[in-house]
């Protein structure tokens, strides 16, 4: 696991979209994990911006969404796929036939989790986008999920959707319901990066990258993955005990490495 300490949200969003740009321009035909939520946002930006100078074309890539609300509307704007498309997919040339997402409209959920999990793992995901929170979720892994879990239907603590409300009306319009991708799911990727920025995720943040690995802190499963970049500004960075470590051992880095 590479922890990066960026000055503010900005850098976070540089060093976020160069690892995206990196897997888009290294294969010919990429796969791409889109997350939701206010952490990706800024990295999308980035890469739209990219797109706009010529330097980065999506034509040839896939992508698959981490996650998706059970019981909204598919064209409601606060549909995941609804978001993905208007904030990424409508600015650059990515197909909108080669975007992925759970069907959560199924007569069978159980069933169309399963499908959706095999496809991500047939596709083969090249770098996926993560953001944590504010109890150490993963995707919507809530506190408490294996670390083995697959694709599934979660039920969202009243926690999680208080932290979502701010995108609806009020909280009570906020599903109860998603279906995400498991963590050991999520683990399948060949790079992980996780995006947080902000004083409320330093306590996450610190619990993710120097906790014990449990299901208490379900992002602390990244600790067994091979390739994790965990991109964070100082104040999220601020509860990380060894984050003079983090500095020292980026600024030093072979300059032929990339994340």
């Amino acid at each position: 696991m590479e922890v990066v300490i960026a000055h503010d949200s900005t850098e976070v969003a540089r060093f976020a979209a160069g690892a995206i740009e990196n897997a888009v321009l290294d294969r010919p035909a990429p796969v791409i994990g889109l997350a939701t939520g206010s952490s990706p946002l800024p990295t999308y930006r980035e890469l739209i911006a990219r797109h706009r100078r010529g330097e980065l074309s999506f034509a040839a890539a896939r992508a698959v969404i981490l996650d998706e609300y059970v019981g909204l509307p598919a064209d409601h704007p606060e549909s995941y796929r609804s978001v993905i498309e208007r904030e990424f997919v409508a600015h650059v040339d990515l197909e909108p036939a080669s975007l992925f997402t759970p069907d959560t409209h199924a007569d069978d959920i159980p069933d169309a989790c399963r499908r959706y999990d095999d496809l991500v793992v047939e596709l083969g995901v090249d770098v996926q986008i993560l953001g944590i929170g504010s109890d150490g979720h993963l995707g919507f892994n809530e506190v408490g999920s294996s670390l083995a879990s697959r694709t599934r239907i979660k039920t969202l603590t009243d926690r999680t959707r208080q932290d979502n409300a701010r995108f609806f009306e009020s909280v009570d319009e906020v599903p109860r319901h998603v279906v995400t991708q498991g963590l050991a799911t999520i683990r399948e990727a060949a790079h992980l990066v996780l995006v947080a920025v902000g004083i409320d995720k330093a306590p996450p943040i610190a619990a993710a990258v120097e906790g014990p690995v449990s299901a208490s802190c379900p992002a602390s499963v990244l600790q067994m993955h091979p390739h994790v970049s965990v991109l964070v500004d100082e104040a999220a960075a601020s509860e990380l005990k060894r984050a003079d470590y983090y500095r020292e051992t980026f600024r030093h880095k072979p300059s032929w490495q990339s994340l």
